[in-house]
């Protein structure tokens, strides 16, 4: 059964949107895992530097 114009543009448009979402979750992931590496770098910071 071929797609109608209509159909295959809400797929499109769908896909993109979807597209978007996840893009938007891998930036959100990446933010988040490289404030984690900072916190953890500098804990280890303060405990060299502060252990006798």
């Amino acid at each position: 059964m071929p797609e109608t114009p209509d159909a295959a543009d809400s797929l499109e448009k769908r896909r993109l949107a979807q597209e978007a979402k996840d893009e938007r979750k891998v930036w959100y992931f990446l933010g988040y895992f490289l404030f984690g590496i900072h916190i953890v770098a500098f804990v280890m910071i303060y405990a060299v530097l502060h252990g006798h």
